[in-house]
């Protein structure tokens, strides 16, 4: 049975239950991948930033007696932000190759098409079956990124201090638990603005704006994720220099993201790129005790960026890619009779 399914009023049983779809998925794609907890994960399905809209199904197994509301054995939902609808779809190991994953993009994707929105995209994890199943229904590659990981237990804690101070004379690092404070929201978007012409991918948008980015903080905190930002200021102008992002997510605490690394244009070349990453890396230490891991996602052709994780330790994972396809070609295609 495939339902309409609102996280919010969800009950307790059916969140524990896609919990263990999601971790039972993890254990075959991705095992290296921690586990999920049920930490706000109600808040991190349900939550979206100002002007966004999720809209999720569930598919459950028949229940098994009186009480049982019946497991979840996959769920899709789609994310309505700008001008394109991003997907995300979990199908249970034990019911994959059933049709099931089919019948969630099409509810989905008629809804997308139903909200007058021309395309779709989705992320897709490289050397899982997921790359064959969206190809198999013309999704087509548009972006790559390499995921690296860093074992926090492999670090050279006194390398990692010496790397944090080689920075140019004139500028200094900023920590700043919980995001950066409301006086330093404009020079901080401004920062990230200069960058925004970057090709970083569309399915996971950045914050130029000074509103936006108190909104991306105030949604991050109320879906249970912990932002922590290192800022490297230049002392002459009070400028935002350089800044990176690190969010804890209380769904999977012992694996840290890392967000947006940026130092602008006129102030490239002192070293600030892995001075404040390595700071952030420092910092994390006493904050964040339980972390094992931290994961960062790279684009290929940013060679200046991967030097820096190579040197702080982090090594390359697999491949991270975003497909898209033409909405109203998608429905007719798994409309047609097979």
């Amino acid at each position: 049975m495939v339902r309409e399914w609102d996280p919010r009023t969800a009950s307790s049983a059916e969140i524990a239950s896609l919990l263990d779809t999601l971790n039972a998925v993890l254990a075959v794609d991705l095992p290296q991948d921690p586990q999920w907890r049920e930490d706000s994960l109600r808040e991190y399905l349900a939550e979206v930033m100002p002007g966004e809209r999720r809209i999720s199904w569930i598919a459950q197994a028949e229940p098994t007696g009186p009480g049982d509301p019946g497991a979840v054995l996959g769920q899709v939902h789609v994310l309505l932000l700008g001008d394109i609808g991003v997907l995300e779809v979990l199908v249970h190991p034990s019911a994959r190759r059933t049709g099931l994953g089919r019948d969630l993009v099409l509810r989905a994707a008629r809804r997308v098409y139903q909200e007058g929105f021309r395309s779709i995209g989705v992320e897709v994890v490289g050397d899982t079956p997921a790359v064959g199943f969206y190809e198999s229904l013309g999704f087509t590659r548009e972006y790559v990124e390499t995921r690296s990981v860093l074992d926090l237990a492999t670090v050279d804690w006194t390398e990692l201090a010496g790397m944090a101070t080689g920075i140019g004379a004139g500028y200094h690092l900023e920590f700043f638990p919980g995001g950066p404070p409301d006086d330093l929201i404009e020079a901080y978007a401004r920062a990230k603005a200069e960058v925004r012409d970057v090709d970083d991918g569309e399915l996971r948008p950045s914050s130029y704006d000074p509103q936006r980015l108190r909104d991306s903080l105030d949604t991050l905190h109320r879906r249970g994720m912990k932002p922590y930002i290192v800022l490297a200021r230049h002392e002459q102008s009070g400028e935002v220099a350089g800044l990176t992002e690190v969010v804890v997510p209380a769904q999977h605490p012992t694996r840290a993201d890392q967000y947006d690394t940026i130092v602008a244009q006129d102030h490239r070349g002192y070293g600030i790129d892995r001075a404040i990453k390595a700071r952030m890396l420092l910092e994390l230490r006493s904050a964040e005790p339980a972390l094992a891991e931290v994961q960062t996602w790279n684009a290929q052709a940013n060679e200046a960026m991967l030097k820096v994780n190579a040197e702080l330790g982090y090594r390359p994972d697999r491949d991270w890619c975003e497909y898209s396809v033409d909405i109203a070609e998608l429905v007719h295609r798994i409309d047609s009779p097979r």
